[in-house]
């Protein structure tokens, strides 16, 4: 009887070890595609922040260009502000000395 006992208890114990051993190829199987699906996301971020990264680095270049063309712009009218502001007041230098010559020229005649 004790035998017997021992052996229901054995045949429990075997049941309860084959039991635990599929509970654990469960968690693993589980574990493992957790695992996978992380994994994937996270090549999936890095995929997308490569490319963000690109996106800002084209930004970046397109605005640098952007920014060089104006300062450019801004240099080519600035010279020719001053190469018509000079020439304003050569016009009206001569136009000052035609007017000096003149009322000499009349002063002297009258004079």
């Amino acid at each position: 009887m004790l035998q017997r006992e021992t052996e229901k208890l054995r045949g429990d114990i075997e049941k309860m070890r084959s039991e635990l051993r599929h509970v654990l190829y469960e968690i693993d199987k589980v574990t493992a595609g957790q695992r996978l699906d992380l994994n994937l996301e996270r090549g999936r971020i890095r995929d997308e922040l490569a490319n963000q990264n690109a996106e800002t680095t084209n930004l970046t270049n397109k605005l640098d260009r952007e920014i060089h063309a104006l300062r450019a712009q801004l240099e080519a009218a600035k010279y020719d502000v001053i190469k018509y502001c000079i020439g304003t007041l050569v016009s009206i230098s001569a136009v000052g000395l035609a007017v000096l010559r003149i009322l000499m020229k009349h002063y002297i005649c009258f004079g």
